[in-house]
């Protein structure tokens, strides 16, 4: 279950979207996001769905790897769908005593269930196609105006890609330990939450000096590098939009012109 999650993971390609400007991608990511709340009908997320296709085809993600990030959400989605199903008012599809399900909550769970699909599959497809360097000098120079106030931008950037980096590790290391605790006799599953939070403990010990463990590692590699960052860091390659993020934001204003469109009908 743990190792389905794959927020933070990087798959290195060579396609169109790979090759766009990180800071094109997140602004891309965000303008999608804001997208979604434009659909107000099924025409408009029948189009969402469509470009979420395509954008996976394009960037050459199996699309076995895309599912499983929405694997470990399954419970979320179908909370979202059942709280709309049973508590919107409207006419009645079923009705048992105070339980009634209606035309509308069925729509609402839908199209609210669909909103979370498809804000975890942008949102993994912008790690899947953004190297961890690439994310943080993006977040780096998109926050670069706010060096003005004496925020320390780089040292934020750093610390936002290396937790989204660890993710994945620390995932893997949490199955890891609960294998082990298991075939040592050690019970996850049953009890009560009292009991359940005890049983947690030979988990959660190892897991934290594991991650203590590597965060020492880390700082030591990185001052073993000479690492200081700042304002004297230089890139081995610049950041250059070029005609790919033309075209990639040619499509998204395109997008939410064809969802206004949608949502005046």
């Amino acid at each position: 279950m743990l190792t389905d999650i794959m927020l933070g993971q990087y798959f290195p390609g060579n396609s169109f979207v790979h090759q766009l400007d990180p800071r094109s991608k997140i602004l891309l990511t965000l303008s999608f996001i804001t997208s979604i709340f434009l659909a107000a009908n099924y025409y408009g997320y029948l189009l969402l769905g469509f470009v979420i296709c395509l954008i996976i085809l394009v960037a050459g993600i199996p699309l076995k790897i895309v599912l499983r990030s929405i694997k470990p959400l399954w419970i979320i989605l179908l909370l979202t769908a059942g709280i709309h199903l049973f508590m919107t008012p409207g006419t009645d599809i079923f009705a048992w005593g105070p339980v009634s399900i209606t035309w509308e909550g069925l729509r609402q769970g839908m199209q609210m269930s669909a909103r979370l699909v498809f804000l975890i599959l942008i949102s993994s497809l912008l790690t899947f196609t953004t190297s961890p360097i690439a994310l943080t000098d993006a977040i780096e120079r998109l926050l670069s105006p706010l060096k003005r106030v004496r925020l320390p931008v780089h040292e934020l950037a750093m610390m936002m890609t290396i937790a989204l980096r660890f993710v994945p590790t620390l995932l893997e290391e949490t199955d890891r330990i609960m294998k082990a605790q298991m075939a040592r006799g050690a019970d996850f599953s049953s009890g009560n939450i009292i009991k359940r939070g005890k049983n947690m403990v030979p988990l959660l010990v190892p897991l934290f000096i594991s991650a203590f463990r590597r965060a020492d590692d880390l700082a030591t590699a990185m001052e073993a590098r000479c690492y200081r960052g700042g304002d004297q860091r230089t890139r081995m390659k610049e950041l250059k939009p070029g005609y790919r993020d033309v075209l990639a934001v040619g499509v998204i204003l395109l997008l939410v012109l064809l969802l206004l469109w949608l949502r005046s009908l």
